[in-house]
């Protein structure tokens, strides 16, 4: 089953981290990924840029709007993700603790079984 694993965080404490800091963090994180990787249940892996970049289409009655900025106010943005193949969540859960070693501060990881739509195609 493949799991989105979203990644949330401060992001004006982790965009403050010092250069040896944004170092030495990936480094634990690729450590982390490596095996996932070389296994090839490693998806796609992403870190946003600062919502302070974002765009957000905000869809109601009426004509969609268009705002600068994230959807919603938040103490916590969400910052990356991992899209992941394992075969149970149990699975997905440990891979998500190894983060959370490897990465330091607050914050929290979200995992949600993730569909992959493909044009006429659903897969799991």
């Amino acid at each position: 089953m493949l799991y989105a694993i979203l990644c949330y965080n401060d992001e004006d404490a982790v965009f403050a981290w010092s250069k040896e800091q944004e170092e030495a963090t990936m480094a634990r994180l690729i450590a982390v990924q490596t095996p996932l990787a070389e296994a090839g249940k490693l998806g796609p892996v992403a870190r946003l840029m600062p919502t302070t970049a974002a765009t957000t289409l905000r869809k109601g009655k009426n004509e969609p709007i268009v705002i600068d900025g994230p959807f919603a106010e938040t103490k916590e943005q969400l910052l990356g993700f991992y899209v992941v193949d394992f075969e149970t969540l149990d699975d997905a859960l440990e891979f998500s603790k190894e983060l959370a070693v490897a990465n330091p501060g607050v914050g929290s990881y979200e995992i949600r079984p993730l569909y992959a739509f493909r044009p006429g195609t659903i897969a799991t």
